[in-house]
């Protein structure tokens, strides 16, 4: 399945499977995102699979933000479990 990305207002909602197909796209356009706007909130609502490589691009995303002092935000169902992940990784 492709992965789509839409703007509705102030947030980009993902649509599709977050692997190891679609991760260089997904990363891709939100590195570019960060860079260039002063915040990133992203719905993982429709969002059907995030596998290994979908987890590290959000944690490579997470640090990306980090960085440049960008806002990143996840919302929909799922983001407690990302956000755990994330911090577990920065806590170790």
């Amino acid at each position: 399945m492709t992965l789509k990305i839409k703007k509705q207002d102030t947030i980009f909602n993902v649509e599709g499977h977050i692997n190891t197909t679609t991760v260089e796209q997904f990363k891709n356009h939100l590195e570019f995102l960060l860079l260039y706007t002063k915040s990133v909130t992203i719905n993982i609502d429709k969002v059907k699979e995030i596998d290994k490589n979908g987890m590290k691009a959000f944690h490579d995303l997470y640090a990306t933000a980090l960085i440049y002092n960008k806002k990143f935000e996840i919302i929909g169902y799922g983001c407690k479990d990302i956000y755990e992940d994330i911090q577990h990784h920065y806590a170790a």
